[in-house]
């Protein structure tokens, strides 16, 4: 019974998502169901989509369970839609992977390092009309080795859209060393991934198959130079002595918003 109520939601979907006519991604079920929608995040091993638009028609959002999900297609902001498969450069939703010995210099696409309370709650309006639409997600960025160094965010960013971060919280960076997102300009690291940027701040990156590293420190708002799920840590080379978290607060722009 359950089994066919939810196919007569993701049935419902479908019809309302044909008149969709802002950006919209594809997501295939294992049950053959495919639904048009905007991913907005990963948490808590579900997807979060928004569904439905156009000038009368209003937004909806759902959420999916990673385990009912065969793949997903990420339609770019230009109008190219992704490929559906990871071998021909589609972007696949985030999967576990075995964390390696040592630091990568790219992130494993692994799930989100969230807090138990972080959500990602529905597009809250802007202060004035006309004005982008943000939806926020809330993360815990681990100081140390144990996600290799990558902490998921669990947002799916797309080029183009408008991303802010801000982040609190403090870093033991062992030998009795600790940092705020801001970093400590003073301590020499030649192994560290952004040289020029203070040892122990907030970085980021997009997608695990990119080396052009953003630095975050404490705040910092920027717009998406390309598609992929967003990766937040620590800019130090050597992250086996540290404890520590950096909360951080992602706004990002929903794209394709209501008119």
């Amino acid at each position: 019974m359950k089994k066919r109520m939810f196919s007569l939601l993701v049935a419902l979907v479908l019809v309302v998502s044909l008149s969709v006519v802002a950006l919209a991604d594809t997501i295939r079920l294992k049950d053959g169901s495919v639904i048009r929608g905007q991913v907005i995040g990963f948490n808590n091993q579900q997807f979060t989509v928004l569904v439905g638009g156009g000038s009368r028609g209003r937004r909806s959002q759902i959420t999916l369970w990673m385990e009912d999900v065969e793949s997903i297609e990420f339609e770019a902001v230009g109008g190219a839609t992704g490929v559906n498969s990871a071998e021909a450069g589609g972007i696949p939703y985030p999967s576990p992977t075995r964390p390696p010995a040592e630091r990568p210099t790219q992130p494993q696409n692994t799930q989100p390092e969230t807090d138990d309370s972080a959500s990602v709650p529905a597009p809250r309006p802007s202060s004035s009309p006309g004005s982008p639409t943000f939806f926020q997600i809330n993360t815990r960025v681990r100081g140390d080795n144990a996600a290799n160094g990558w902490t998921n965010s669990g947002l799916v960013v797309r080029r183009g859209q408008r991303i802010r971060l801000t982040a609190t919280g403090n870093v033991s960076l062992g030998r009795g060393r600790t940092s705020s997102p801001a970093g400590v300009p003073t301590i020499p690291d030649n192994e560290k991934l952004m040289r020029s940027y203070p040892t122990g701040a907030l970085i980021a990156v997009i997608g695990d198959d990119n080396d052009d590293f953003i630095f975050v420190g404490g705040r910092r708002e920027f717009i998406a130079q390309r598609d992929g799920v967003l990766f937040l840590g620590v800019n130090e080379g050597n992250l086996n002595d540290n404890t520590g978290a950096y909360d951080v607060v992602i706004e990002a722009e929903a794209m394709g918003g209501t008119r």
